[in-house]
């Protein structure tokens, strides 16, 4: 029997669930649709929803599980959670920047953050500036904590710089 986590993050949209699990899918290697529920007559007064409507779609993105429910208009999504991304290299903060950020308000970026088009939030994290951050010597992390603070999308050549006191 396979294992299930305990804790899966659900995502709730209006209308849009089937359409930002497309746009997740196609950007995180490792990911899949695995189920789909539907709406039926039970509820319906409640929900409002035609019957054969997509409720939730489970999904992996790079493994980790999902869920994105089409509940209404009730709620929107804000910046009190987001997800973060832990990228390798700059290569790899480019890609999910460019990619998760495509069609988002550029208001919202800044600092590693930005929201999609769907209004979900996300940090862009390279692991290099982890490492600065939680660097012993305060007064280096310090410095790349500062500069982060001037960026949009994190650049770890100039995050390293401002570590090394260049």
């Amino acid at each position: 029997m396979p294992i299930h986590p305990r804790i899966t993050p659900c995502l709730w949209f209006d209308d849009q669930a089937e359409a930002a699990v497309d746009f997740y899918i196609g950007i995180f290697p490792n990911s899949r649709i695995t189920a789909i529920s539907r709406y039926g007559e039970a509820g319906r007064a409640i929900h409002g929803r035609p019957p054969g409507s997509i409720m939730t779609l489970a999904f992996e993105l790079d493994g980790q599980l999902f869920t994105a429910l089409n509940g209404g208009p009730a709620f929107r999504f804000n910046e009190a959670i987001s997800l973060q991304v832990d990228c390798h290299d700059q290569d790899e903060v480019d890609h999910y920047w460019n990619a998760l950020g495509a069609g988002g308000p550029v208001e919202a970026q800044q600092c590693g953050w930005l929201k999609d088009r769907f209004g979900l939030s996300w940090q862009i994290v390279p692991r290099a500036m982890m490492a600065m951050m939680q660097a012993q010597d305060g007064e280096k992390s310090q410095r790349a904590f500062q500069a982060m603070l001037g960026m949009k999308k994190l650049d770890i050549a100039a995050l390293q710089r401002a570590f090394d006191g260049d």
